[in-house]
């Protein structure tokens, strides 16, 4: 059985937690309480198997978005199979500091940009533009999905499960290119 690894990451009051409950149907939490460090959420999905038909397990990492654990960092990317930078797309300051979320948990772990997907949410009565945002490259490249679980949850959940699926895929294809080489 695959078991894929995900980090949530993203500035401080992004939503990361809010969303990694709903994303793993786990409980809501109705009052801001900053992740402290990281809390790790584990579960399966049945829509997403491996290209053998195998079942997959989930590890998603919800990682606190203080500079203080930024010693902690190296520890949460080890073997990390993708990432989530969750920025709160109302928050001007946001746009520039997923720059070097992409920097440290992208770039420098040397993760293909397939392997991240960037989340523009927007809080409960924002009433924010779900419109383009002007991203600059290379975060530009990436896929961008809005997310508000008060008008339409179920569109990040699907856009969610994608990327779990693209993921997976990677994973199955780097395991058959290691069998292969082992074999011949």
């Amino acid at each position: 059985m695959l078991k894929a690894k995900i980090l949530f990451v993203g500035p401080c009051e992004s939503g990361k937690t809010v969303l990694a409950n709903f994303l793993t149907e786990s409980s809501d939490i109705t009052e801001y309480n900053p992740t402290q460090g990281v809390r790790i959420l584990e579960f399966e999905n049945p829509n997403v198997a491996s290209n053998k038909g195998t079942g997959c397990e989930f590890e998603l990492w919800d990682c606190g978005g203080d500079a203080k654990f930024e010693s902690c960092w190296p520890a949460l990317m080890k073997d990390a199979h993708g990432v989530v930078i969750v920025f709160n797309a109302d928050i001007p300051s946001h746009l520039k500091e997923i720059e070097m979320w992409y920097s440290c948990f992208v770039q420098q772990q040397f993760l293909q940009d397939s392997q991240c997907l960037l989340i523009a949410h927007h809080k409960p009565g924002s009433g924010g533009d779900m419109g383009s945002l002007s991203l600059s490259p290379p975060l530009n490249k990436l896929k961008l999905v809005h997310s508000n679980l008060e008008d339409e949850p179920e569109e990040i959940r699907m856009e969610f499960m994608k990327y779990l699926k693209n993921i997976i895929s990677s994973m199955s294809e780097s395991r058959d290119r290691e069998e292969m080489s082992i074999i011949t």
